[in-house]
């Protein structure tokens, strides 16, 4: 038996085809996506043809295609079918008609021809056919694996060989890992900023695929001859891990032989081109739009008007469709030439509304197109610098990160036009870095001509000492995280340059940050040179801080931080050492798979350092981090803050907040912000010691006495932004700047004033008007399949922004001279206009639009599965407005809408998808979840064919579909708020994450009109200030302080039984002056809220507040009166403040402020002997039902929540209607805290908290004293 099969395996070693005759194959191919699961909707495509295979020579074999059928699938499986597609099969079959010729040897397919005229995509489609002929034999095995070139890149084969006893024929099985490929056919596009997390792709993959031939090889007399095979393809999607449910695709090829005959006459073809080996080639798909389908041809036209439509429709506010209609401009602005976008900007340049949008929509040109209409712009100088500003940052970010491209975008950097701008300087250099980083991301390793403009401009601004151009170069550089900058970098850091340096701190800070992206490019190089700047104790404080986060970037070896944590058990500066255990303590508890094995080491580290360093205050640095991270959904967040402090400065010198996103193995930096306040220690000086004492006011009145004598050029605050890691903006806040802002606003400024012009503009009538549409991304991936077709992985996130202000005012009487007139004027203001953000939904109204695709993608047809969500946002306005700042009242009339209106909402569904280029107004939509047949039944329809399921046979009991509706009405003034929810879910109670957002999902929060009691013509808000005292001078405020201070400092301490005598005198005479007759107080707040309609008396609520000050006590009164006829409802609320020490408030509601009631106290106690302590009190009298159930669902919870944050608790009974709890200071640094509710306390020692300065708590036992029998022993 064995040696019958070596002479079968002898045979099928030379498996070929035979020059002299023809082979004549049936062909099928089929891919379908879906879920897989009963009663859901499904999409597919199936191609059907016959496949003639004829010899021209020894090794080359001509492929000829005919009777080609291309059919589409869009339903449910069991109840629709294929449809075909007769206009698509001819388009296909004109090209697949012609020849296609090949070399093929023992098994292998070579190189593969065809006419030049041929697309990329039906030649793909050939070596899907072409891939049934690709198969190793081995001669001596019957098992055996080997690496070789498919059609999904050069992967690993295992194959098995049977043989059929009866029929002699041998049986392959290959099995192709392609999720292992070296050289994978496969390809990223806008992921060059999300970084690899290679740990969370070993807890879980959002793709998995496997591949499977089977061959069925007859042996002849010139070896062994393929009649049938069979591949199968399946792959698993989901947006998180395919562990937990997912999309699936399969993709099946099957080719049986019909027959075999010599070959009559010699095949004659004409010119033929190379298309390269059997491996996939990827077509430029930057057109291929996966979410819509529009005929390209002629785009000049159709861009133009489509420009024109946008920005007629969207004058007021944003039309319904522009979402959709942005994207099939972004589509059809791809596909233009150079020539036609110069023609279109020379038609619109003359329109503000067509410029604006041209100019919007263009920057998605991602290619040397827009290169070179920038640099004609900058050439000619007819864009402002704020449009090239807005171009520069989006485009060039935006842009493919090829070597061609990075080298035409240096010409930006050398252009006169860049500088016109200091912020456009800014955006044309960091967006270049951006543009390297993202060019190194995918050519590895990364040139160093591409970072070489960044380095010259450091050098030269070394050399000429120009701070301003060094912290550029810098940043830019940071942008870039190219490990061939090091060098260059280590020029400008104290301690590791080879020369030494005395630069600027905003310098130095510059320098380390802009290592933060290298650090994962080359983590050894920064590793040596952060540890060298954090060991230097000679440095400053914020330097080396700064340099140990970027060292932990880094993601050091646990021999590394016990290093660093040695030296810092020595380590001296109680801020470097804050800073650090905070940071280790942090990421200790780190539960994100990036720091699975940093955390580990930090959590060590920590617990070595907290004997020495655990009990520092919030008074020195500090880092914080929090985080979590699902393994059953791959994500996760995590959010730090950094700030950083030192000893010569009482302000934080910096501060910086950063966000990331995990998301299916990748890591995406969201959002990251920092202000440095290195400029406020020499604005403020060093008598600031940040206790709020009288030195500190003394220091602000110095300020204000000195400004003038200030450096110019040196900034008091600077601040800069990130997103997705890259740094975009940054500027400084200097002195000129704030006289800017003070002089434009004085009240002594004169008719220069920018305010003054914007008032005049305001009296004459202004109208603006801005739109602004923006892809936020367009993340691609792209996949050979086994048939040749492109599998495509696609998510979008579009947006389209609206402002629209119509406004008009009136001054009475109108200033003449000086803005300082206004106080006694009384102006008018009458507005109207929208803000938001809307698109299109296929016909419903949408926001910040977003889909993901998951199926086939060509320029001929798409199929898939796709996910679409909106986000609607809108708030639009008419008001009337009186403003009399003399007499300190404001009135603001609104208008009742008397329609309903989406204040915000989403609303997403998944659907089955088919679309062809010959009817891409028939592409089919549907729901791939059954909808039932009620009112909300969800129907898409595009062109003439409308998907409508019949659900009544599906619905199962695996269906959820949910709904509800809540709504707040007020019936006085008309009008209402509601919350709109509805579900639909299928398999729901799958333990799947992937199924709990499948389906349709709809919220909406909508104002409503309701049926007022009465009709309201508008709604009257009235807000009246009321009488005040004349405020102090500069002279008397500081007395007045200089007094406080000295009291404080003497420190009046009363026993508990005067402090008692005390508060119960105040009590007593609070009482007679407000039961006397002679003391009814002037409201000194008043604050009116009235629906008006015609001459009826106004209705609605009416709030004033009394003051009624004391010798030691500081009374208040609120009273809250509903206004209309047969009311009574009122809520009282007495406050009294007695000598910093004691604030009590006493709540009366409903009739007359006689049904419920409830008080509220708290107070400072410090008695000989005892720590200084805080107490509280809530206390319930009568309170209404809704409200009392609201209490007991909060109490339910509290018990766990105490336990998460470390709380003891006591089960005791307390007293019944009341909650208290006391706060007393158990050291510099730390509080103990106790909390009574009715059945039982919670308690907790030693918690730390941020006090002031040990200058204040000297200050602090001097806090007159309060009783504590009052509130019972907490």
């Amino acid at each position: 038996m064995q040696g019958l099969l070596l002479c079968c395996l002898v045979a099928l070693a030379n498996l070929g085809l035979n020059p002299r005759k023809t082979y004549e194959y049936k062909y099928e191919g089929t891919v379908n996506f879906g879920l897989g699961m009963p009663n859901l909707a499904e999409s597919g495509v199936r191609m059907t043809c016959r496949v003639k295979i004829v010899g021209a020579s020894a090794q080359t074999f001509v492929l000829r295609v005919s009777e080609l059928a291309f059919e589409e699938f869009n339903g449910f499986p069991g109840k629709n079918g294929f449809n075909a597609s007769p206009k698509l099969s001819q388009r296909i079959a004109a090209q697949l008609i012609k020849p296609f010729m090949f070399d093929y040897a023992s098994g292998h397919i070579g190189d593969i021809h065809a006419p030049p005229e041929v697309s990329d995509t039906v030649v793909n489609i050939v070596r899907g056919i072409l891939g049934f002929l690709q198969v190793t034999v081995k001669t001596t095995q019957r098992v055996y694996e080997l690496e070789e070139i498919g059609i999904h890149g050069k992967c690993q084969s295992n194959y098995a060989i049977e043989e059929d006893t009866e029929t002699k024929d041998m049986t392959i099985t290959q099995v192709v890992d392609v999720s292992g490929c070296r050289e994978k056919a496969a390809m990223y596009r806008g992921m060059a900023t999300a970084v690899l997390d290679q740990v969370s792709q070993q807890r879980g993959e959002s793709v998995v695929s496997t591949v499977r031939y089977v061959y069925t090889v007859k042996p002849t007399a010139e070896g062994g001859l393929i009649t049938k095979a069979h591949g199968l393809e399946r792959q698993h999607f989901s947006p998180f891990n395919v562990k937990g449910g997912s999309f699936k695709m399969q993709a099946m090829k099957e080719m049986v032989l019909l027959g075999v005959s010599d070959t009559a006459r010699a095949v004659t073809f004409g010119p033929m081109e190379s298309k390269g080996n059997l491996v996939y080639k990827f077509v430029n798909a930057e057109a291929n739009v996966p979410i819509m389908m529009q005929n390209l041809d002629d785009p000049v036209p159709k861009a133009i008007e489509l420009i024109k439509h946008l920005a007629e429709a969207n004058k007021y506010d944003i039309d319904s469709a522009t979402t959709e209609v942005t994207i099939k401009l972004y589509q059809l602005l791809r596909v233009i030439p150079y020539e036609g976008l110069d023609t279109m900007w020379k038609k619109f340049a003359g329109n503000e509304q067509y410029r604006h949008w041209f100019l919007d929509m263009i920057v998605e040109v991602s290619d040397a197109r827009i290169l070179k209409f920038l640099e004609m712009r900058f050439q000619a100088g007819d864009v402002s610098p704020s449009e090239a500003l807005q171009a520069v940052l989006l485009s060039i970010n935006h842009l493919q990160p090829i070597p061609e491209l990075v080298e035409m975008a240096k010409m930006f950097l050398n252009m006169p036009f860049s500088k016109s701008s200091t912020y456009l300087w800014h955006t044309v250099v960091l967006s270049y870095g951006s543009l390297v980083y993202k060019h190194c991301a995918y050519y590895s390793p990364c040139p160093v001509n591409a970072v070489q403009p960044l380095l010259d401009m450091a050098l030269e601004s070394l050399r000429n000492g120009n701070k301003a151009d060094m912290v550029l170069a810098l940043k830019a550089l940071g942008n870039a995280g190219h490990p061939g900058s090091i060098k260059t970098i280590m020029r400008f850091l104290p301690g590791v340059a080879a020369t030494p340096v005395d630069l600027p701190p905003s310098v130095l800070s510059a320098a380390v940050q802009s290592m933060r992206l290298i650090a994962a490019r080359d983590p050894h190089s920064v590793q040596e040179i952060t540890i060298s700047l954090f060991l230097q104790k000679n440095l400053p404080t914020e330097l080396r801080m700064l340099s140990f986060m970027i060292l932990f970037d880094t993601k050091p070896p646990m021999a590394l931080v016990s290093t660093v944590t040695a030296h810092l058990l020595e380590e001296k500066d109680l801020h470097v050492v804050s800073f650090a255990y905070s940071y280790l303590r942090s990421f200790g508890r780190s539960n994100t798979p990036e720091n699975f094995f940093l955390s580990t080491a930090c959590n060590v580290a920590a617990k070595i350092l907290a004997p020495k360093f655990g009990r520092l205050s919030y008074h020195f640095s500090k880092a914080m981090r929090m985080d979590w991270f699902n393994e059953d959904f791959l994500i996760g967040t995590a959010a730090e803050v950094f700030m950083l402090r030192s000893a010569t400065n009482v302000f934080p010198t910096e501060i910086m907040m950063k966000s990331k996103f995990f998301f299916i193995g990748r890591i995406l930096q969201l959002l990251e912000i920092g202000i440095s306040a290195d400029g406020l220690k020499d604005l403020f000086g060093t008598g600031f010691t940040g206790d709020l004492s009288f030195s500190d006011f003394q220091s602000l009145f110095n300020v204000l006495q000195n400004w003038e004598t200030m450096p110019n050029n040196k900034p008091i605050l600077s601040a800069f932004s990130r997103a997705s890691g890259q740094e975009w903006f940054f500027a400084d806040i200097d002195k000129e700047f704030i006289q800017n802002i003070i002089g434009a606003v004085s009240l002594s400024a004169g008719k220069d004033s920018p305010l003054w012009a914007a008032i005049e503009n305001l009296q004459r009538g202004v109208s603006w008007h801005r739109m602004k549409p923006f892809l936020i991304f367009e993340v691609r991936y792209f996949q050979a399949t086994t048939l040749g077709l492109p599998l495509e992985i696609s998510k979008y996130y579009e947006s389209v922004n609206g402002i629209t202000v119509n406004a008009k005012a009136a001054v009475n009487p109108a200033p003449t001279e000086r803005l300082g007139q206004l106080l006694n004027s009384e102006i008018s203001l009458e507005s109207d206009g929208f803000i938001g953000h809307k698109a299109c939904y296929f016909g419903s109204i949408c926001t910040k639009d977003f889909w993901v695709f998951y199926g086939i993608n060509t320029e001929l047809f798409q199929v898939g599965s796709e996910l679409k969500s909106k986000m609607p946002f809108a708030v639009p306005w008419k008001f009337t407005a009186k403003i009399n700042i003399r007499e300190k009242k404001f009135e603001l009339d609104f208008v009742p809408s008397k329609k309903e209106f989406t204040l915000f909402g989403v609303s997403s569904n998944v659907y089955a998808v088919t679309r062809n280029i010959e009817e891409p107004a028939s592409a089919k939509m549907t729901p791939i979840m059954p909808m039932a047949e009620d009112s909300n039944q969800e129907v898409v329809s595009k062109g003439p064919t409308v998907v409508s399921p019949e659900s009544d046979e599906f619905l199962t009991p695996n269906t959820w579909h949910p709904s509800a509706k809540m709504c707040a009405e007020s019936k006085i003034y008309g009008a209402g708020i509601c919350v709109e929810s509805e579900l639909r879910r299928e398999y729901y109670h799958e333990e799947y994450p992937l199924y709990y957002f499948l389906g349709y999902t709809n919220l909406e929060v909508k104002v409503v009109p309701v049926q007022a009691v009465r009709a309201v013509d508008k709604i009257h808000f009235e807000v009246n200030a009321g009488p005040s005292r004349h405020p102090m001078s500069t002279r008397q405020l500081l007395e007045t302080l200089r007094r406080l201070s000295k009291e404080a400092t003497q420190g009046v301490h009363l026993s508990s039984d005067s402090a008692s005598s005390t508060e119960r005198s105040h009590s007593s005479q609070r009482d007679i002056v407000m039961e006397s007759s002679n003391s009814t107080p002037e409201a000194v707040f008043s604050f009116k809220a009235f629906a008006l309609s015609g001459n009826q008396k106004p209705e609605g609520y009416d709030a004033a507040v009394y003051y009624t000050p004391e010798a030691s006590v500081q009374n208040a009164q609120l009273i809250v009166s509903q206004v209309g006829e047969d009311t009574n409802w009122k809520m009282c609320v007495d406050t009294i403040v007695n000598a910093r020490t004691q604030a009590k408030a006493h709540i009366r509601w409903g009739a007359e402020c006689q049904s419920y009631e409830m008080s509220m106290r708290g107070a400072t106690a410090h008695l000989p002997g005892s720590k200084p302590t805080l107490k509280a009190k809530v206390e319930w009298i009568r309170i209404p039902e809704p409200m009392a159930e609201l209490g007991r669902r909060i109490g339910s919870y509290i018990p766990g929540m105490a336990f998460l944050l470390g709380f003891s608790e006591q089960h005791e009974r307390n007293a019944k209607q009341e909650v208290s709890a006391s706060v007393v200071a158990a050291s510099a640094d730390s509080v103990n805290v106790k909390i009574k509710f009715p059945e039982y306390t919670v308690y907790r020692q030693a918690i730390p908290v941020p006090l002031p300065p040990a200058s204040f708590l000297e200050i602090q036992p001097s806090i007159r004293n309060t009783t504590t029998d009052s509130f019972g022993q907490a």
